[in-house]
Formats: C-alpha cells, structure tokens, sequence
C-alpha cells in the first residue's frame, strides 16, 4: 500500500506555508494529495477552481502531489483515497486547541486514520490565509507571503470587490 497523505485546507489563497509543508511532506510520504475543501460555512474569496488552479501552478514542481477539492466529511475522502493519513500545519500555539479537538473528533468518526502534525518553517509559522488578504488589502507587497501570480490574483479581486 502507498504511503500517502491528504492535505486538507481551504487554501484559500495558498501560501508560502503550505508550499513548505508540501515539500516536506513529500520527504516522507510516496504521494501526497492536496484536498481543497469546498468549505460552504467558509467565507472564501476565491472559488473552489480557481484555489484548485493555485495550487496546481504552485505545486507544479514538486513530486508526488496531486491536487483535488472536496466536499463533506473528511475522514470519508480520506478513506475513499484509501489513505490512513491526514496532513495538519500548526503555526502557532493558538492553532492547538481547534487541532487538538478536530483530530479527536476525527479519531472518533475513523480510528484507522491517524492526524500527523508539522511546522512550517519559522520563516512562515505567523502566515495565515486572512493575514495574507487582509495585507493584500492594504496594498502591501506580498512577495514574501505568496507566489507572484498568487499575489496578482489577489490584489485583482480585492479591486474588484472594492467597486
């Protein structure tokens, strides 16, 4: 069986971040599959294709990963994947206790899937989706946060939202 891992997140849009853990995980698992969430509780400002093309553009470099979006629970893709694995980035310290209950819950609804956890590197544990869209807003330069083209893509919507 292959050792693959799911991804999951709204990446909504994609950052430096989850680029470093994709990397990473690559190192350890033969496959990993990015699954973006649909997400309809979530306010997104990019629909689900076009934060599939995002990540397709800026994973097209690293081996062994496969971009999908999804939609329900889960721990159900993750097992349709016939994965044991699910992929969670923590940041910072404030991330821990909404990881912490996810993954039990998860453990509850599929005990065969086990929530492995990584670090992004120090360089990008403070960047968040929001952090980035509301700098973006601002007008600041997001070339440290974000690919270039992520960084077009966004200042271009949130013109477009402000008329």
């Amino acid at each position: 069986m292959k050792r693959t891992a799911i991804y999951p997140g709204t990446f909504d849009p994609v950052t430096y971040g989850h680029i470093d853990l994709i990397k990473r995980a690559t190192r350890i698992f033969e496959q990993v599959i990015i699954a973006v969430a649909m997400h309809p509780q979530k306010e997104v400002l990019f629909s689900l294709k076009e934060r599939v093309q995002m990540l397709k553009a800026a994973t097209a470099k690293i081996p062994r990963t496969n971009i999908e979006s999804f939609d329900g629970l889960l721990v159900n893709y993750v097992k349709r994947k016939k994965a044991r694995v699910m992929l969670r980035g923590l940041r910072m310290i404030s991330d821990f206790e909404y990881e912490f209950q996810m993954a039990l819950t998860n453990r509850r609804l599929n005990p065969e899937i086990e929530t492995i956890y990584m670090m992004p590197n120090e360089a990008y544990c403070y960047l968040s989706s929001k952090l980035i869209k509301e700098a973006a807003s601002l007008g600041a330069s997001l070339r440290d946060f974000v690919p270039g083209f992520v960084e077009q893509k966004l200042k271009q919507r949130l013109v477009k939202r402000a008329k």
